[in-house]
């Protein structure tokens, strides 16, 4: 039997040992995908996570995600087949440094938006969670007498900022997969194929964002690719996203849109998970995302917050 086929028996056989549920971002490689008992986006995984009855939640994702199923089930163990899968958009907003922001602009009174894609520390010390699906939704329902900060990703904070037309002050942060799309690469490739439709994420720059047909999440995506009138579409985020939509929508020419090196728009982090760290870890049930309790109970508030106004 090809070593491939062994895995992923060994993989389910231990699923069901463990009373496990397998939840895969978007993002990751094909073969991870499909194993998944779900593949979704940050809003859909924090759906299910929050309401699994699995003894074990194994995230196939981000640290970032992982530690979000954390918050939600913390009677629950959570493992992550690669321990060092992190995020640039985590990385650009430390804890300390948003606390010492927000301490020295005490006066502002900032309704604090946190983008999903930040670490439970930085969660705790916000108002609510959004993600790209229901950032317009959640932004819109903001109270209107406060200052908005928006926090890590400016760049999906932007095209918030144009869809609701409520100002918020922006932290630095980016996607570093995302902002590799530029205008010369995307407007390449539509000279290539001049009839096709683009499809891009939100953490994508104004310049990418602007020749786009649609900016929406990866969710969303699914449901325009499939219904779009015409063949050929240009998919404007991270590669493991092809994966699925080529599952989904078969019948339709899918092009990746291309960075100004590659068409590989790959997360190194998404993909440091494979096939051998996801049985490990339901194996060894490490390694496990753990926080304390204190921190948990604090993130815990914006992150219902956000699945009460998605609703």
């Amino acid at each position: 039997m090809p070593a491939a086929l062994d895995l992923k028996e060994e993989i389910l056989a231990l699923k069901k040992a463990r009373n496990a549920v397998i939840l895969v971002h978007n993002y990751q490689s094909g073969d991870i995908q499909d194993l998944g008992d779900y593949v979704g986006d940050s809003l859909g995984l924090a759906y299910h996570a929050k309401a699994t009855d699995a003894d074990v939640i194994v995230f196939c994702g981000v640290h970032f995600m992982a530690e979000t199923a954390k918050i939600v089930n913390p009677g629950k163990i959570v493992v992550l087949p690669d321990k060092d899968a992190g995020c640039s958009l985590e990385q650009s907003c430390p804890a300390p440094q948003l606390e010492a922001f927000l301490k020295a602009n005490a006066e502002k009174n900032y309704y604090v938006i946190a983008y999903i894609n930040c670490s439970g520390a930085v969660k705790a010390l916000c108002d609510v969670i959004c993600t790209s699906g229901n950032a317009v939704k959640v932004v819109n329902q903001a109270p209107p007498d406060r200052p908005i900060l928006f926090v890590p990703d400016e760049n999906l904070g932007a095209w918030v900022m144009e869809q609701t037309g409520r100002k918020m002050d922006l932290w630095k942060g980016n996607c570093y997969v995302h902002v590799e799309f530029t205008r010369d690469s995307i407007n390449r490739i539509k000279a290539e194929y001049p009839d096709a439709l683009v499809v891009a994420h939100p953490e994508c720059t104004q310049a990418v964002r602007l020749l786009a047909d649609e900016v929406c999440s990866t969710e969303k995506m699914v449901t325009y690719v499939k219904n779009a009138p015409v063949k050929n579409i240009i998919v404007v985020t991270e590669s493991g996203m092809l994966h699925r939509l080529r599952k989904e929508a078969p019948d339709k020419n899918l092009i990746a849109g291309p960075t100004d090196r590659c068409a590989c728009a790959d997360c190194r982090y998404m993909k440091m998970n494979t096939l051998e760290k996801l049985r490990d870890c339901l194996d060894k049930l490490e390694p496990r995302v753990e926080m304390p309790e204190d921190i948990r109970k604090r993130a815990e508030a914006p992150l219902l917050r956000m699945l009460e106004q998605s609703k």
